[in-house]
């Protein structure tokens, strides 16, 4: 690789978990620079718990001005127990949701890889998940989670009305799902397209949507629709029927974490969460494990830091362009697990567990053995 112009990155390591397994990313980062002639600009701030104890917010204007500046943002974990007795505009997790909502960060992709070395930690028979590999589009500045109106009422008896408001609309629909055909191009040109069309509007809208956009633009790729518990019952049933799934913002995020157990680990899943590109090609975009701050075994030094690894992979394939950096390291994490190494929540009986240094010391271990 030739030496390449500084690309800026912002790296948001957050609560719990998050700081220990971004510093094994970091040792990466320095890996590159040295072995591969790339020079990243590095920026850390604070967000959820840790910038609501500096600062008083989960997360600062500040930060957010830095995003839109960088070239990508990388992104540990939010969540903090301490904070539970916060208003819900202050909950640490608010950073997470305001950076997408902030950076129109639209489309997230969370892949669900069975690594051939992790079969048997999958609670499912290794028949049904070996050579899994799936791609989850979840929508995910709109839906429910955005909707208005939304808040919690008092009515005149004095009991208390919630309210969350399911809304989508044509192009809101129409851009995710171009993310996802475009990338089933690249893959086995399949996508399954997720909704409740049987019971929501939206729902119907969406199908109506994705599948006139089909008609129009994507007739090369296969298209199908799905119910979305019936795709969670197909996920757990048959996982390997599917190749690309798009689907709104709730039940993204419900069929994703379900695809995750698929693979044995929540610790093993990165993710991917793209904005619109600008007229130079150059888009907004966040990357982070789909893991939460796992505070119980923050400090411990035994969390997974793979899905932090791996997700910094998915930055350099995405934002970057570096596709060989990229596939180096989804090569030496691969490599690594089949040497038999595990952390704690992979590691089978009789599986003596690594520390989260440790395994970051494998990965640049096979990285440094391949130069």
């Amino acid at each position: 690789m030739t030496a390449q112009s500084p690309k800026k990155l912002l790296v948001l390591p957050g609560d719990g978990i998050g700081p220990e397994v971004m510093q094994e990313v970091r040792h990466i980062m320095t890996w590159l620079e040295q072995k591969r002639g790339l020079s990243f600009e590095v920026s850390e701030d604070l967000v959820g718990g840790a910038s609501l104890e500096k600062y008083g917010v989960p997360i600062r204007d500040e930060v957010i001005e830095k995003a839109w500046a960088a070239d990508a943002v990388l992104f540990g974990s939010v969540g903090d127990p301490r904070w539970a007795h916060v208003g819900f505009e202050k909950r640490p997790e608010l950073a997470i949701l305001k950076l997408r909502q902030e950076l129109a960060l639209f489309a997230n992709l969370r892949p669900a890889q069975v690594f051939d070395a992790l079969v048997d930690a999958s609670t499912l028979r290794p028949e049904v998940v070996q050579g899994l590999d799936i791609m989850i589009v979840r929508e995910s500045v709109g839906g429910i989670y955005f909707g208005s109106p939304r808040g919690i009422e008092t009515l005149s008896d004095g009991s208390k009305k919630g309210i969350n408001t399911e809304v989508y609309t044509t192009s809101e629909i129409e851009r995710v799902a171009r993310v996802a055909f475009d990338l089933a191009r690249k893959r086995q040109g399949r996508v399954c397209s997720v909704e409740k069309c049987n019971v929501m509007e939206s729902g119907l809208l969406w199908k109506e949507v994705v599948t006139e956009l089909h008609a129009r633009e994507y007739q090369d790729v296969e298209l199908s629709h799905m119910l979305a518990d019936n795709c969670a019952m197909q996920l757990v049933r048959n996982p390997r029927q599917f190749d690309v799934i798009v689907t709104g913002n709730l039940f993204g995020d419900l069929l994703s974490d379900l695809a995750s157990m698929l693979t044995g680990s929540l610790g093993m899943l990165p993710s991917a969460t793209l904005g619109v590109a600008d007229e130079s090609g150059k888009f907004p975009a966040l990357y982070e494990p789909i893991h939460g701050s796992a505070p119980d075994i923050a400090g411990k030094g035994i969390a997974n830091p793979l899905a932090q690894i791996l997700s910094f992979a998915m930055l350099l394939r995405y934002s970057l362009n570096l596709q060989d950096a990229a596939q180096e390291i989804e090569n030496a994490v691969s490599a690594v697990l089949a040497s038999g190494l595990r952390t704690a929540d992979i590691a089978g009986a009789g599986q003596k567990a690594v520390s989260t240094s440790e395994m970051g010391k494998a990965i640049i271990e096979v990285l440094n053995a391949a130069a």
